[in-house]
């Protein structure tokens, strides 16, 4: 049985800054997502107003990629309010489906 987590989020984490993908359910149409893709700076404040923007989209589950030592920030501050799952960039990009980067 696969578990489908309705609010869900994805970093993609660079030295300067991150992407944050946000897919909620659709007001519009039952069974359908939507997705909102943001930039956020890789400061500490950033950091504490994405964990913000998370919980206001009430996120279960956050999904962070990043191949170096740049995730160690964004994964400790999200962590102490947030279910966070550090990935490996390689095998996340191998998942078919995936298209593009962001």
């Amino acid at each position: 049985m696969d578990v489908l987590h309705e609010r869900c989020a994805d970093l993609d984490i660079s030295k300067k800054d991150a992407k944050a993908c946000v897919r909620t359910p659709s007001t519009k149409r039952r069974g359908s997502f939507t997705t909102e893709t943001t930039t956020w700076g890789s400061t500490t404040n950033a950091v504490l107003a994405l964990r913000d923007h998370l919980l206001a989209a009430r996120v279960t589950l956050v999904v962070i990629e990043a191949t170096s030592d740049y995730w160690k920030p964004f994964y400790y501050l999200l962590a102490e309010d947030l279910n966070v799952i550090l990935v490996n960039a390689r095998q996340v990009k191998n998942l078919p489906g995936r298209k593009t980067d962001v």
